[in-house]
């Protein structure tokens, strides 16, 4: 159904782009706006529903709405008319020409045309020309919003500037579901570095600028955010009459820094990373009897954890390939000398990964003194931002939590994680009898686009032998 009014002259048309995944329809859901609304270059004009997802579809021209065509519940085809914009009063003529309702898709001006060349470039390049302006508040309706520049030398804003001004940096957002997770995180994307296909801002480049924020948040106060508390500021809300399926909400708490961080970290790794797993039973009975006898004079002896790690820092010097990055573009594979080993680390405000740099070049006297000090660190709230990033490699004993194995994400940018769970004694054969053994599960989480199953498998065989052995490394360890 067409709402139409009066042709005005400079009237365009804005046509349903391809919205990824090669969709050819979509169904409208509502309009956030309405004829005669006046609206801004990538405003939201309304809500539309795909095979994947619900997304907000922005206008790619500025001016007064004279058509919508559409119901909500209507199903729109990918090529035909959304809306129809005419020339604000108070807006420059625009250059392109008008162009009909009727007009078939395949005979659309040339301005049209060009956003559909990159529409068809593939999934994600689906809406160019977008990320000009801030985006209004969610609405029915949305009057549009100019923009403000805050002068670094008076700190006072500046006088409001139209969409395309040079105050604002003109970026590239195509895709709706990038939008949406910027707005989510509460990221400007003016403010994000863009990697991707003629200047584009990806998922992966929100999710990058979302951790690193939020990392430097946590180091500059998050401290403040203890976990399971609420200190002021935080958006607590009693939550009071509102009813989510059946059930009222207690409370709304507004996710502390550090939890924005451990969020985007782990989103963009489940989202980039084809991950695969391999573990296996591993006896540690002699490691755990020659550990209690490694205690200096009067001194502690080293934890089981300094011990894995150095085992696993010997194991990557044969297996280098898990201790290596993947380039921005996914198509080179960088390789390092040396190890900087990130510790996971469970702390009263969330989780932490601090890191050991140079990890490869100590001793186990070292690695222990190394570790104990980036927990204290980690725990007291004092931790810099620069000792949580450069990783290459992560250790994760999580069977200080009290549990056997556990499915690890990945700490992104890494490409794979050990996984330590309890030692613990369980029956276990030993020459054709069943004894009692001191038992640890080993799982280790790779990137299977670095390499295959067997190269890592070589690696966690590598490992189980030096904790069944371990002073065949004793002179190394």
């Amino acid at each position: 159904m067409s709402i139409p009014v009066t042709p005005q002259t400079g009237t365009r048309v804005f046509r349903l782009p391809d919205l990824g995944e090669g969709l050819t329809e979509a169904g409208l859901v509502q309009w956030l706006v309405a004829v005669g609304d006046t609206i801004v270059t990538d405003q939201a004009i309304a809500e539309v529903e795909t095979a994947k997802s619900i997304v907000e579809l922005p206008s790619p021209f500025a001016g007064v709405i004279t058509a919508l065509h559409g119901t909500a519940g209507d199903t729109i085809d990918v090529g035909t008319p959304v809306l129809e914009v005419a020339d604000s009063p108070s807006s420059p003529s625009s250059a392109a020409a008008p162009e009909s309702p009727a007009t078939p898709a395949s005979q659309a001006q040339p301005e049209h045309e060009a956003y559909r060349q990159e529409e068809r470039a593939g999934s994600g390049n689906v809406l160019i020309g977008y990320g000009t302006t801030a985006r209004p508040t969610k609405g029915r309706r949305r009057p549009p919003v100019a923009s403000t520049t805050i002068h670094p030398a008076s700190g006072t804003p500046a006088a409001s500037s139209p969409a395309g001004s040079s105050e604002r940096r003109p970026v590239a957002v195509r895709s709706p579901l990038v939008r949406r997770l910027a707005r989510d995180l509460g990221l400007d994307v003016h403010s994000i570095t863009a990697t991707g296909a003629d200047g584009a801002i990806t998922r992966a480049d929100v999710l990058r600028a979302a951790v690193d924020g939020a990392v430097d948040a946590v180091a500059d106060g998050a401290s403040t955010h203890d976990s399971g508390r609420t200190t002021p500021g935080t958006g607590l809300g009693t939550g009071a009459g509102e009813m989510v399926d059946g059930l009222e909400v207690r409370a709304r708490e507004r996710m502390s820094p550090l939890r924005k961080a451990v969020s985007a970290k782990l989103s963009r790794s489940r989202s980039e990373i084809p991950e695969a797993t391999v573990w296996v039973d591993v006896d540690a009975t002699e490691l755990w009897d020659l550990r209690a006898r490694m205690a200096p004079e009067g001194g502690k002896a080293p934890s089981v954890t300094a011990l894995l790690a150095r085992f696993v820092l010997l194991a990557l010097e044969e297996y280098p390939v898990l201790a290596s990055r993947l380039s921005e573009s996914g198509d080179e594979i960088l390789s390092f000398d040396g190890v900087n080993l990130g510790i996971a680390a469970d702390t009263d405000r969330g989780l932490l990964v601090p890191v050991v740099p140079g990890a490869h070049a100590l001793s186990v006297t070292q690695l222990d003194s190394a570790l104990r000090e980036l927990t204290t660190t980690a725990r007291s709230g004092a931790m810099p931002p620069e000792r949580l990033r450069g990783s290459t490699f992560t250790l994760n004993n999580y069977g200080g939590l009290g549990v056997d194995g556990s499915a690890a994400i990945i700490n992104h940018p890494d490409v794979a994680i050990l996984g330590i769970g309890r030692i613990i004694e369980r029956p276990w054969v030993v020459d054709g009898a069943i004894v009692a053994r001191r038992i640890v599960q080993i799982s280790l989480v790779f990137d299977h686009r670095v390499c295959d199953g067997g190269y890592a498998a070589g690696f966690l065989r590598r490992v189980t032998e030096l904790i069944e052995h371990p002073l065949r490394a004793f002179g190394r360890i």
